[in-house]
């Protein structure tokens, strides 16, 4: 059943990163006024995705934790080793984390993989980003499960979702958003 699942989830994920990126991405966007008929813990779960917390350990082995980052602009990658577009574009993410002080990306490994395994495939295609391995039946509270990968998010310096890429993203698209300007053709 568990390989079942598994097999289900790849092929779902597979198929939603053939989604055209116009038709896959979306802003999100800051809430409306609050509504008093709406139950608390559903006005709790809407304001946390908008500011979403982040606590998992890297390969590293050091405690990452988004709200520490406050200040700065993160890039939020979720990626998988048997993704094609996710490796192609590692080297983006790596040399735009690289040039940007007021940048940091972390690369969330969604993938059933095991620590040595992916410590094998980092040493073939190195980043200097931090990588934490996700687990798939439990992912980070404050973030939708992908509905495909790549998935991006950009965190902007107060916390909140900046933007939310599905699908390959480029150093201009990333420098489109952190510096206030259009992302062309997205």
């Amino acid at each position: 059943m568990k390989i079942e699942r598994c097999l289900l989830s790849c092929l779902l994920l597979a198929l939603a990163a053939c989604k055209p990126d116009a038709a896959a991405e979306s802003n999100v966007a800051p809430p409306a006024a609050v509504d008093t008929s709406v139950p608390a813990a559903t006005v709790a779960a809407a304001s946390a995705q908008q500011t979403p917390s982040l606590k998992i350990a890297t390969l590293d082995g050091t405690q990452y934790d988004l709200a520490a980052k406050r200040g700065g602009w993160v890039v939020v990658n979720f990626w998988a080793t048997w993704c094609a577009p996710c490796i192609k574009e590692m080297p983006e993410l790596d040399a735009f984390d690289a040039e940007r002080r007021n940048v940091q990306v972390i690369g969330l490994a969604y993938e059933e993989i095991a620590v040595d395994e992916m410590r094998a495939f980092l040493k073939k295609r190195p980043v200097n980003y931090p990588i934490a391995l996700v687990d798939t039946y439990d992912p980070p509270a404050d973030f939708p499960t992908p509905r495909g990968l790549p998935m991006t998010y950009i965190i902007a310096p107060d916390g909140s979702i900046a933007k939310e890429f599905m699908g390959p993203v480029t150093r201009a698209d990333l420098a489109a958003v952190i510096d206030g300007q259009a992302v062309p053709g997205r």
